[in-house]
């Protein structure tokens, strides 16, 4: 096991579940280059406690927009279970060098978000799969959390040596975010049971 260092380690992937019978996972991918676990034989489990583990990969593959992973050492779906929800990483020194114009969602946690001048909120997340542009999940000041689409044309600046996020967004979007939330919301318990069936 290894001592926590959020710093020092990125995560690759979060484990959403178990995937066959000989202790593979399926975990949601965090990188735009799943590619390079073909040669990543060493990597690092962090847990729900926020502990480290050493994990040795035996095998991977692509499945369902999702990707396999078969560790050393986990060889039963029982055994699998016990990973569900942890995080695969490696140390930060080991990640891929990006090309001008690329970010790592690592480095957009914690950043603050501007609006032409205006404080949005810090990142907390990084959303996939809701558009053709990724969504920046914003909390600001007092709690509120805005969907913020990660798009080019929006984007001002991107000062990572600051921790900061500076946008250009449409006249109303973050409005539209927050009515849109609002109406989306259950309005009673009746309303929230009905919307489970």
């Amino acid at each position: 096991m290894i001592g926590a260092d959020e710093a020092g380690f990125i995560t690759l992937a979060r484990v959403t579940k178990t995937q066959g019978r000989k202790g593979e996972v399926a975990a949601a991918l965090s990188t735009d280059f799943p590619e390079r676990f073909a040669s990543r034989k060493q990597l690092f489990g962090l847990d729900s406690k926020g502990q480290r583990h050493e994990l040795k990969l035996e095998d991977h593959w692509p499945h369902k927009g999702q990707i396999v992973l078969k560790f050393a050492g986990i060889d039963s779906i029982s055994q699998a279970e016990t990973l569900i929800g942890w995080e695969i990483q490696l140390p930060r020194s080991q990640r891929v060098q990006l090309e001008e114009g690329q970010v790592y969602i690592s480095d957009l946690k914690g950043c603050t978000v501007h609006d032409r001048g205006r404080v949005i909120g810090k990142v907390e997340d990084v959303l996939f799969g809701s558009g053709e542009a990724p969504l920046l999940v914003v909390r600001d000041d007092v709690g509120q959390e805005h969907l913020v689409p990660f798009a080019a044309s929006y984007i001002e600046e991107i000062a990572l040596e600051q921790k900061q996020v500076r946008m250009k967004l449409p006249d109303g979007l973050l409005e539209l975010d927050s009515s849109f939330k609002k109406d989306a919301a259950p309005k009673s318990k009746a309303d929230a049971k009905s919307r489970q069936l």
